[in-house]
């Protein structure tokens, strides 16, 4: 990182103004009445009114008498690479401003600052009071005030001990669009991101969202407190099963994680990179992991798909899509053993096809009883299996059913991280909290689900019915801060193992294949099934066999959150740009793709009114012009 002396702050002033790069995004401090308070301009349009900084903790109330001495400024400039994000090589730069807060003439408190062209960050830093060197965080001033007006794309936190086995929050629920501010979700909140609507000529969009958490803090969400207010609140006393504290204990000095807001046109929402922008990897990779594709018998077989006869047949189809992986999900060590898992794990490696195992997080925290469980939560125990895993060739592990957001708890999400790396194994959290900047942060991080994934789509036809809707939301909200997994892209007609009965798609062929671009992770355990093979259009299977997972850098095209999206992700030299659509009515664009030379060759996978796909090779005009109609439930793939 390289720190470039600026002066974008005037000292001593009764308000500090921080502008970014170009100018347009603009971050006011102020102490007024001895409360510090910011608030957030972009393209002269007031985005975030007055809102409240601060922390109260059992050393002191530090969001009240407080002065606002000084802010040291610099801009921060920062070139590097994460492989397993939307945009693999990221050059960052932002004006970052120190503030440095001061309680009875005595330095308490330091706020730090970051401003680039899109996002604003900021994060305290608490100093020691006398010979005191730790402090609990009792609860933070932080507020995010909209002005009137405001809509809101909101995803409501569950409340504890509920759902099955008594296993939320997990990041789960479905989210409430184009509501008006003022509400408090069903009364517990929001999980991060959130996605706000401020009034315009042309209409600022906000998302709020954070970063950097560790074992060293707790998770948060977003409280309404009245109106266009809201504050970052800390877990509910119910999680894990009621076991330890809601606030987080640090040493001092201390710092929280990032508080994010990224601001601008949808573009901006969609594009930005402040996850990892503002965070550093913990620990080396202990090997080069191998991201990629694989497939997942239980999506469409469920549990009695885990025996050795089905997964023996999923490496096979693995192997002929050209995949680098199988996922086992649960009651393996139960209905296949770890012997026979052994077996597996070297017929794999003969044909090129690695495994991951599923894992029940558990010890005490719900009642989710798939098994194994009682591993990932015990050290000894967690490391012994990491072993077995490591000595017979296991790629990786999805752990399952984690308990909240409390510190505890996040201290697991970490140690399993940096022992599973220990032992050169990928790690995918399902059941979980939200990815706060831990792909640059734990180099073998994988993905988290985090969101209603596809085994709804397995247990409702609501959610198929549903299913577009939401695709088009998660590139605006959930998928914008980290890898998702999902599990989709299935093409059965039914989520069934004989594709027969149970809930059926409404979505397209072309729909599957242009959310396989559309949600972003590096590794993706596809719906795929080995009769797809012979049941599938061949161009299906054959763009399914070539998509990449990982990708160096992604463009917002057009689209509203929960209507429609149109975007396109580069990986090496080759564009793919995809859409989706859930409005009743067609999508009509005509859409310019500059990405793609004049009068260039291009394969248009696209949907007719009866969703029928096909699969066409059309020239690209001289004005790089291309127009499109995308059906209710349909989906859209052009690439080279």
């Amino acid at each position: 990182m390289v720190l470039l002396a600026g002066c974008f702050v005037t000292a001593f002033a009764t308000d500090q103004r921080v502008a970014s790069p170009n100018g347009k995004l603009v971050v006011t401090i102020s102490d007024e009445g001895g409360k510090p308070a910011y608030t957030v301009s972009y393209d002269g349009h007031v985005v975030l009114t007055p809102s409240a900084l601060g922390l109260k903790t059992n050393i002191g109330d530090l969001t009240q008498q407080l002065t606002l001495k000084s802010c040291d400024s610099k801009t921060i400039s920062d070139h590097y690479t994460v492989r397993n994000i939307k945009q693999q090589i990221v050059d960052y730069e932002a004006v970052e401003a120190v503030c440095h807060f001061t309680q009875g003439n005595k330095p308490v408190m330091d706020i730090t600052f970051r401003v680039s062209n899109r996002d604003v960050a900021y994060r305290y830093r608490v100093l020691p009071k006398g010979e005191t060197r730790v402090c609990v965080v009792e609860s933070e001033a932080s507020a995010f005030v909209m002005p009137e007006n405001t809509t809101t794309f909101l995803c409501p936190q569950s409340s504890p001990m509920h759902g099955f086995a008594r296993t939320s929050p997990s990041y789960e629920t479905s989210y409430d669009l184009d509501q008006p501010v003022g509400r408090n979700g069903w009364g517990e909140g929001y999980t991060f991101p959130c996605l706000f609507k401020v009034p315009a000529a042309q209409p600022v969009w906000v998302l709020i969202s954070e970063t950097g958490t560790d074992g060293d803090y707790v998770g948060c969400r977003l409280l309404n407190e009245g109106a266009g207010n809201y504050r970052i609140g800390f877990p509910q006393q119910g999680e894990m099963n009621g076991v330890g504290s809601i606030t987080p204990a640090i040493s001092l000095p201390g710092e929280t994680p990032w508080r994010t807001i990224t601001v601008g046109p949808l573009a901006n929402i969609v594009e930005t990179t402040v996850p990892f922008d503002l965070v550093q990897p913990k620990y080396k990779a202990s090997q080069e992991y191998i991201y990629g594709k694989g497939s997942w018998s239980w999506i469409i077989g469920m549990d009695s798909s885990c025996n050795f006869d089905e997964q023996k047949r999923y490496i096979d189809f693995s192997a002929a899509m050209g995949y680098q992986s199988v996922l086992i999900d649960a009651f393996w060590d139960r209905q296949i053993g770890y012997d026979r898992i052994a077996e597996l794990a070297r017929y794999g490696k003969a044909k090129g096809v690695g495994l991951f195992l599923w894992y029940n997080s558990n010890g005490s925290w719900n009642d989710a009883p798939q098994t194994p469980i009682g591993k990932m939560n015990n050290p000894r125990i967690r490391r012994a299996e990491m072993k077995w895993m490591h000595d017979n060739g296991i790629r990786g592990i999805k752990v399952d059913f984690f308990g909240g957001d409390k510190q505890p708890m996040m201290q697991l999400y970490e140690d399993i991280l940096a022992d599973a790396n220990d032992f050169g194994l990928l790690v995918i959290f399902h059941g979980c909290t939200l990815p706060r900047g831990w792909e640059r942060m734990y180099p073998n991080y994988a993905a988290s689900e985090a969101v209603l994934a596809s085994e709804n789509l397995h247990f409702g036809q609501g959610s198929c019915d549903a299913e577009a809707r939401n695709a088009c939301i998660h590139p605006f909200i959930r998928n914008t801060v980290g890898s998702m997994d999902f599990g989709g892209s299935t093409l059965n007609k039914f989520y069934n193992a004989d594709n027969q009965h149970g809930t059926h798609r409404v979505t397209s062929d072309v729909y599957a294949l242009a959310t396989a671009v559309l949600f972003q992770s590096a590794v993706q355990h596809f719906a795929l099934a080995p009769n797809n093979l012979t049941d599938a259009p061949a161009w299906a299977i054959d763009f399914m066999r070539m998509v990449p997972t990982t990708w160096d850098e992604v463009r917002f095209i057009d689209g509203y959150p929960g209507k429609y999206i149109l975007l396109a992700r580069r990986s090496g030299s080759k564009w793919y740009v995809v859409g989706v659509n859930a409005e009743q009515q067609p999508v009509k664009k005509t859409i310019s793709l500059p990405m793609f030379e004049k009068g260039s060759s291009l394969s248009l996978y696209s949907d007719d009114a009866q969703l029928q796909g096909s699969l066409k090779t059309i020239k690209l005009n001289k004005k790089q012009q291309l127009t499109i109609t995308i059906p209710c439930n349909g989906g859209l793939v052009v690439t080279q």
